[in-house]
């Protein structure tokens, strides 16, 4: 796997949120040139503390950025309006499931006794899982001839 893979995702991801780099690099915590140089020299060539920066306000980990690279999950087939409504049906299901029957919890905690913070993660870590496994699943079992 090249190192490039890696930046190439984040360039992505960051794309994705709709914000310019200056504000990116401020939600991440991080001087706006220091996260241009990530971006312009690669990931690879950057602290663990700023990639941990970069990858936290993207909502994903370090390990989740490693395993896109491998996975090559970055040229995934976009979702459809139908398919982000059933991701978000399902969403709420699992985060009614965590929050009535009390059987589930993350890190020891039910979500009622979660932060705001912490519930907030945890919201956007399930969505984010679910939208790589949908279009992980439209680019497996979609035929090659329907295929942009």
């Amino acid at each position: 796997m090249q190192p490039d893979k890696r930046t190439e995702i984040v360039k992505k991801l960051i794309g994705e949120t709709e914000l310019s780099t200056k504000a990116f690099a401020e939600k991440a915590g991080l001087p706006y040139t220091t996260l241009r140089s990530m971006l312009q020299r690669g990931i690879g060539n950057a602290s663990v503390d700023n990639v941990m920066k970069v990858c936290k306000a993207l909502n994903i980990t370090t390990d989740e950025l490693q395993e896109m690279a491998e996975n090559n999950t970055v040229d995934l087939p976009e979702l459809t309006n139908k398919d982000e409504q059933d991701i978000q049906k399902e969403l709420q299901k699992m985060i009614d499931g965590l929050s009535n029957d009390g059987y589930a919890a993350f890190d020891g905690k039910e979500m009622g006794d979660m932060n705001e913070e912490d519930r907030e993660m945890l919201i956007q870590s399930l969505e984010y899982s679910m939208r790589i496994a949908k279009k992980m699943a439209k680019q497996k079992f979609t035929p090659y001839k329907y295929r942009k």
